[in-house]
């Protein structure tokens, strides 16, 4: 179903409703942008930063401790 189709569809419907019935539509449609909005801006900070370089430094970093550096051991 195209993009156009659903509309179209969904103005059908919602001209059969209510006023109420139509104002609870278009608050949830609006409550289904928001949230897509904000989903769209959390997945783009997070592909900032996996592609940040802003702690690429710790990379280069030299191990300063390895198992043998522990004192106790706790296994799973």
């Amino acid at each position: 179903m195209t993009h156009q189709t659903i509309i179209a569809q969904t103005v059908e419907a919602i001209k059969r409703l209510p006023v109420e019935k139509a104002e609870e539509v278009a608050e949830f449609a609006v409550f289904l942008q928001a949230r897509y909005e904000e989903q769209q801006l959390t997945r783009g900070l997070q592909q900032l930063t996996a592609e940040s370089e802003t702690f690429a430094f710790l990379a280069d970093e030299e191990e300063l401790y390895t198992p043998a550096d522990l004192r106790q051991r706790f296994d799973d």
